[in-house]
């Protein structure tokens, strides 16, 4: 079968894998749409495990099964991390610090033809697609459920006053669900496309990241954001980020600087406010089939933010896109093609 294999971002070749063989309680699915997620081109990240198949925002349909819980031809997105379950962090509604979480995966990665999915994932992280849900939009499940896990640690509420630092996918999918809650967005880019995707999304105000935003904040305002969302991994973002929450206010890290940086905090001046700063990374179990819900319902606006549909052969194309951070918003890989 045909695979992309990642070396670097510019360097995406269409190589050729067996097709995997799957035992028992495992599925092959035959890939048929994968989005290229913006940690999938965050080199520092990925590099340090090239040559790998990348892809992890994928749907298809099964094409051999070995197990009871789906049948040949059912159409399905796969979540490629699942946590265990019972663990002390999946206890207390930590699944994505669960080990097991960390060290699952599907084999060999989206951008290929075939993925083999293991029992363990098909137990508790493949879902069936409504028949209104189509491949492309399925794609949006791993990212919404992201952002779905990220709002309700910040405990973000009608009437709130959202920043969102960066508008690019994960920007876009929070101001979406931010607005959907009931919430007075603001959102930045440094790229004009963005800024205007942010606008047509539902951002309230729209302003250049390069400009003093708090004091926009407060010209527009009268005050600094109830809850400031960082969707840039730009220092300069996390550091702007500092300077724009309200008193009694949360900074969320959803997006961050790559290892080795540092990041100085005023602590005395949080102190006295009491500004809380946390992070959010991946999605649980109950996160994905509630975003599954919001698409399939339509609440959440996921098929005009695809602006790039490729085939396989044309995967490299795709990585500089997103990389680019240019006239892209979505861009989804169709291995079949």
């Amino acid at each position: 079968m045909r695979v992309a294999m990642y070396y670097n971002n510019n360097d995406i070749r269409i190589e050729d894998m067996p097709k995997p063989t799957i035992g028992k309680g495992e599925l092959l699915v035959k890939a048929m749409a994968c989005g290229i997620c913006g940690s999938d081109v965050m080199e520092w990240y990925r590099i340090k495990k090239a040559p790998r198949v990348l892809g992890h925002e994928m749907a298809g349909v099964v094409a051999e099964s070995e197990g009871t819980q789906f049948k040949i031809g059912d159409r399905v997105f796969v979540s490629h991390h699942v946590p265990c379950g019972s663990c002390h962090y999946c206890r207390n509604d930590h699944h994505t610090a669960c080990e097991t979480l960390h060290k699952t995966n599907f084999d060999p990665g989206g951008f290929a033809e075939f993925i083999r999915v293991p029992e363990i994932n098909v137990k508790s992280g493949v879902y069936l697609l409504p028949s209104n849900v189509s491949f492309e939009q399925a794609t949006f499940i791993e990212p919404l459920a992201c952002v779905l896990r990220a709002q309700k640690l910040a405990k973000i509420k009608k009437g709130d006053t959202i920043l969102v630092l960066g508008s690019g996918i994960s920007g876009v999918l929070h101001i979406q669900l931010a607005k959907l809650y009931g919430a007075k967005i603001f959102a930045t880019d440094i790229n004009e496309y963005r800024i205007t995707m942010a606008k047509k999304f539902g951002a309230d105000y729209i302003l250049n990241a390069k400009e003093n935003i708090p004091a926009k904040l407060m010209e527009s305002n009268g005050r600094l954001a109830d809850h400031v969302i960082v969707c840039a991994g730009a220092l300069s973002a996390a550091k702007q980020a500092l300077q724009c929450a309200d008193r009694g206010g949360t900074i969320l890290y959803f997006a961050v600087p790559e290892p080795g940086i540092d990041l100085n905090i005023p602590i005395n001046d949080f102190w006295r406010n009491e500004i809380r700063i946390m992070t959010s990374y991946g999605a649980g179990p109950d996160d994905l089939k509630e975003a599954l819900k919001l698409i399939s319902n339509s609440k959440i606006n996921v098929n005009d933010m695809i602006t790039h549909s490729l085939g396989l052969a044309e995967t490299g194309i795709g990585f500089k896109l997103v990389a680019g951070a240019g006239n892209s918003m979505k861009v989804i890989i169709k291995p079949q093609e």
